[in-house]
């Protein structure tokens, strides 16, 4: 039986007017108005400019504190559509993103759409705050919404066309947890690692420019739907159509990903290190499809009409560390050696 379909995407007709120099600008003024509200952020803002175009969803990583949820809405914000955000709990359920359920004031019970359904196809932005404090189940439910942007409620498919999903790992406390699977993982475009500001004047800024300290104020400030999000999926189809990718750069990206399975092949040594042990599995087709698409638009957003290696090597880190699974005995060392890892692949596979 056909359920009933709700929020499901036309084609895009103005697709064949869209201007890609035109749009490069708009991204770049999309990118600038983010900046507004974060400062000392300036890599981690072009890698979500990126994944925004690339339609991609993104893992975050870092320390309390750092500007993760204000970076987030600032991203709404400038990229206009709904906002919604869920904090992970233990004890949160997959139905509690789809509905909840109260007594009105006349005593009845009474079912309201939760926070993925409450906006429908306007959804744009879904923050998922501790995605590892949450159940399995409730991963599961999220990933077929990262996968298909989709998901069945009342006996009906309600689709979220723009939706893009940003997650964040709480890397610190590790009580009350689930690591994410491998098949989460390797959903997310990339995973970024957010910091404090290292030079002097953003710590300054943040400490003592009162206008960072009321968070809804400094995102109020920000003009608001700089692009059209509704227009990004038919535009990142032109971005992926027209850059090109020569065949050097295909061969050079083969080369990098056969090392990454198979390091010891590849004459590829850290100290200390096993080669033919450390890599247990990872690297996945979709992952190397993932930084390709991500390559695309860093070259488009540089201004260029084809990829280069720079744009390979620049986002490889994001693109792929996540997916790269570790031998157990490796696992605890995982940030030390897939950077070595990735460093020492560069060191060996030779750039076009």
């Amino acid at each position: 039986m056909n359920r009933p379909v709700i929020g499901r995407e036309q084609d895009a007709a103005e697709s064949d007017r869209m201007d890609l120099k035109d749009w490069r600008a708009r991204a770049l003024e999309f990118e600038g108005e983010v900046g507004r509200a974060i400062v000392g952020q300036e890599r981690a803002i072009r890698l979500l400019v990126i994944a925004v175009f690339a339609r991609g969803h993104v893992l975050l990583e870092g320390d309390v504190g750092v500007g993760k949820t204000t970076l987030l809405r600032a991203v709404a914000h400038a990229l206009g559509g709904s906002y919604e955000r869920v904090e992970g709990t233990i004890d949160l359920m997959p139905s509690d993103m789809i509905y909840y359920t109260f007594l009105n004031e006349d005593g009845k019970p009474r079912v309201e759409p939760g926070p993925v359904l409450r906006h429908g196809s306007d959804l744009s932005v879904f923050f998922f705050n501790e995605i590892n404090r949450a159940r399995p189940q409730v991963h599961s439910l999220l990933l077929r919404l990262m996968a298909e942007r989709s998901i069945t409620a009342f006996n009906t498919e309600h689709f979220f066309p723009h939706v893009l999903v940003f997650a964040d790992r709480n890397r610190i406390e590790r009580e009350e947890t689930f690591e994410l699977p491998a098949a989460a993982r390797d959903r997310f475009l990339m995973e970024v690692s957010i910091g404090s500001p290292t030079d002097d004047e953003s710590r300054r800024a943040l400490l003592f420019e009162t206008r960072f300290h009321d968070v809804d104020q400094l995102i109020g400030a920000l003009k608001e739907g700089v692009i059209d999000y509704r227009q990004i999926n038919a535009l990142a189809k032109i971005i992926q159509s027209s850059v090109v990718v020569s065949p050097a750069i295909e061969k050079y990206t083969l080369d990098l990903w056969k090392a990454v399975r198979d390091p010891a092949a590849a004459n590829v040594s850290i100290p200390g290190v096993d080669m033919t042990r450390l890599v247990a599995g990872g690297a996945s087709p979709r992952g190397m499809s993932y930084l390709i698409r991500a390559a695309r638009v860093s070259a488009w957003l540089a201004g260029r009409e084809m990829v280069v290696p720079e744009d390979i090597r620049d986002i490889f880190y994001e693109c792929m560390a996540h997916r790269i699974f570790l031998s157990p005995v490796y696992e605890l060392r995982r940030e030390e050696l897939v950077r070595s890892l990735i460093d020492q692949i560069f060191a060996s596979v030779p750039a076009p």
